[in-house]
């Protein structure tokens, strides 16, 4: 099992965001990019399952978890740019991008507007627009009136659609917890800020290649949606996870990582340093 380092990483705008770190220090940077109300501890699984070959960096981004919240500066592209001032902070020069549902949007928006960057993105139930998901719409609207603290039942009802199998109970408590950290305005602003934007257009640009995974019992992203993806990148290709959901990397970590690992050594075949990368 690959070691979690907890840090910090100051931004040039004068945020502080913490982040994970596990793997191998040589191996090729992937960084993963989380959702709407989560933080880095949605990927712990993941990281715990990294192969040398690969080095995992995790961002809670902010207004989410322990990050810090400023008072406006929500939309995706504001997440994408802080996710661009990471890459500096953290002496990234290239890396792997895989976004997670709605971290998806600002990951994709890094690749298309600093390819030099982005070896390569995986989208993990991410949508290619939210104008015709009416439940994301209706929640919209349901936030709009949202106050502190956020509701635990609202947490919990949020998760319990977002899987087709039962998780285990301390990842959902942990998961639930971190939710709950998220103050109604963050909730607000930042779904606010991804039903008001284009989605569809975010995807044009894009020429890195990119893996899209998508579980087949996803209740939140029909197949349509992810065709348009695939119709959309220059470079693109489907992993279908069966019997999954919408957060198939809580569902499927290990096979997820063998992916994303997989992926990475097709996009980066030698670290920046000339060096051969370590084998999987």
């Amino acid at each position: 099992m690959s070691t979690i380092a907890v840090k910090a990483a100051r931004l040039r705008n004068g945020l502080v965001l913490p982040y994970a770190e596990a793997g191998y220090p040589e191996g090729a940077p992937v960084v993963f990019v989380h959702g709407l109300a989560d933080s880095w501890w949605a990927f712990e699984p993941l990281l715990r399952q990294l192969p040398a070959a690969l080095r995992g960096y995790a961002p809670t981004q902010r207004g989410h978890g322990d990050a810090e919240r400023p008072p406006d500066g929500y939309g995706p592209e504001d997440f994408a740019g802080d996710l661009v001032e990471f890459l500096d902070a953290t002496g990234i020069r290239r890396a792997v991008l895989v976004g997670a549902s709605s971290g998806g949007v600002a990951a994709r928006l890094v690749a298309g507007s600093h390819p030099d960057r982005v070896a390569g993105l995986v989208l993990a139930g991410v949508p290619a627009t939210l104008a015709d998901k009416p439940a994301a719409i209706a929640l919209g609207e349901r936030v709009e009136d949202l106050a502190d603290p956020v509701p635990r039942a609202l947490v919990e009802e949020l998760l319990a659609g977002l899987t087709a199998r039962p998780l285990g109970r301390g990842l959902l408590a942990t998961i639930a917890e971190e939710n709950l950290k998220v103050p109604a305005r963050v909730w607000r602003e930042t779904l606010r800020g991804l039903l008001e934007t284009d989605l569809a257009a975010t995807l044009k640009g894009i020429l890195v290649p990119t893996l899209v995974l998508w579980g087949d019992a996803d209740a939140v992203l029909p197949r349509a949606d992810q065709q348009r993806i695939l119709d959309t990148l220059f470079d693109a290709r489907l992993v279908v996870y069966e019997g999954a959901g919408h957060a198939l990397y809580w569902e499927e970590p290990e096979r997820l990582v063998q992916d994303v690992a997989a992926f990475a050594a097709e996009v980066l075949p030698d670290r920046p340093d000339g060096r051969a990368a370590p084998r999987i």
